[in-house]
């Protein structure tokens, strides 16, 4: 399905950086998708059908994924309460 969840949750919470030796490992990548979730008043789906969706679409090693947009801020602030 061209147009999934997972679909739109890449397009408008990650970008590729391929010059950058960083990039999103497997937790930070589902935690960015249950943020970009909560944010978006979206259901989140399980880890496993996260995970199989993404099978095909991204790379869990070396993925050149980055966070962009208010499901990253909503990530940080979560993963690092001392921040606020």
């Amino acid at each position: 399905m061209a147009n999934s969840q997972f679909d739109l949750f890449l397009h408008e919470a990650t970008y590729a950086d391929n010059a950058s030796e960083a990039s999103l490992d497997r937790d930070r990548l589902y935690g960015l998708y249950t943020s970009w979730c909560f944010v978006n008043e979206q259901p989140t789906g399980t880890e496993s059908s996260f995970w199989a969706a993404m099978k095909h679409k991204v790379s869990v090693r070396r993925n050149g994924l980055r966070m962009k947009g208010p499901a990253a801020a909503d990530y940080i602030l979560s993963s690092y309460p001392r921040l606020v």
